[in-house]
């Protein structure tokens, strides 16, 4: 469930965290949603680090107040570096993500020299260190994790990391699939069309436009069981899962469908996908496979594959140019095998990095 306000701890001096290393006149404190000059600071500081991780920048500010508004502030926490004059240097953020498990995005500007630049990191580790032992000791846990992540290849980054106590445990691969006008025939109808005893359809909608609570909770329901035995799964709740799917900027009801076998004796829930439109302000959008999966009893029915072809298909008649989303390199199901077979490449590679706090 929701926590009616935050787990986390607000006023970062309450951490007391060591500043000793910063330069004279530079201070940790809080980003200020509602300060113009903050929220387009903090933008080019993602945007910045996203550029030198990957090659190119796509957060924009609705990204940066998904961390830093009123409302994201119930599962996440900020804290920022100011240099003397009050300027922007670094800035962490933490996500309650699920128990167990805490979010956590280090970002130090790309310009800094070194020496400053290592301390503000270790400020930021601490920080998310403390906020570790609030949310953890909060939820009534024992050890908290830490996961953080980098892209491949940011030496900086991982040596940061290393030096904190993180250990790399995950590989991930950011893969891409272009789209081309006539793939909006890759299925008879992305709103619903069936084949082989399996339907695929968009969860139903009200009357009000909200979507059906059945339809959303077997969404949650097949993907709880169908990522159950995948690497860091945290068993999060309908309220958990539905309230952190709606806070992306790129939610849509409309890129939410449900698979289900129809050659029984009743309709059965067997897979779900949730896409997400991703915005560009150069060109067309695209769509974002935020989950694809698939119960363990309905695999080897071409359910997942129905899935991306719906999904595809759905950005093709939308005029976008690319469905996007993230794989497990590391992963033994096979499921990169899927994606590079139905013309997914990687475009890029990330990493998870974590580390175990004890709370008590």
């Amino acid at each position: 469930m929701i926590p009616p306000e935050s787990r986390f701890e607000s006023d970062p001096d309450e951490l007391a965290v060591e500043t000793d290393a910063l330069p004279t006149g530079w201070e940790i404190g809080s980003p200020d949603p509602a300060d113009r000059f903050d929220v387009a600071r903090l933008t080019l500081l993602l945007r910045a680090h996203e550029q030198h991780g990957r090659g190119w920048a796509g957060a924009g500010v609705d990204d940066v107040l998904l961390e830093v508004s009123e409302a994201g502030l119930r599962t996440r926490e900020n804290v920022v570096v100011r240099d003397a004059e009050g300027e922007i240097r670094a800035w962490g953020s933490v996500h309650d993500r699920a128990g167990g498990r805490m979010l956590f995005v280090h970002v130090v500007e790309r310009d800094l020299a070194a020496p400053v630049a290592d301390a503000c990191s270790e400020v930021l580790v601490e920080w998310a260190v403390g906020q570790a032992r609030t949310v953890g000791a909060a939820r009534g846990l024992e050890v908290q994790q830490i996961d953080t992540g980098a892209f491949a290849g940011d030496e900086r980054q991982a040596r940061w990391l290393c030096a904190a106590g993180f250990r790399k445990v995950r590989t991930w691969w950011q893969m891409s699939r272009p789209v081309l006008p006539e793939e909006a025939d890759l299925v008879p109808d992305p709103d619903h069309w069936e084949q082989d005893g399996v339907r695929f359809r968009l969860v139903r909608r009200a009357g009000t436009g909200l979507p059906d609570e059945d339809d959303l909770r077997d969404v949650h329901d097949v993907l709880e069981e169908a990522f159950l035995d995948h690497f860091n799964s945290w068993v999060e709740t309908f309220d958990e899962f539905l309230h952190r799917l709606r806070e992306d900027p790129g939610h849509r009801w409309d890129h939410w469908w449900l698979a289900e076998l129809v050659d029984g004796e009743r309709a059965e829930a067997v897979g779900a996908l949730c896409g997400t439109v991703s915005e560009s302000t150069h060109g067309p959008d695209g769509s974002y496979v935020s989950y694809n999966g698939v119960r363990e009893a309905a695999r080897g029915r071409g359910v997942a594959k129905g899935l991306l072809r719906t999904i595809s298909a759905d950005a093709a008649a939308r005029g976008r140019d690319r469905v996007t989303l993230e794989v497990d390199a590391d992963s033994s199901t096979g499921a990169d095998g899927l994606y590079t077979s139905l013309g997914w490449q990687t475009a890029y590679v990330t990493e998870s990095w974590h580390r175990e706090v004890s709370v008590g």
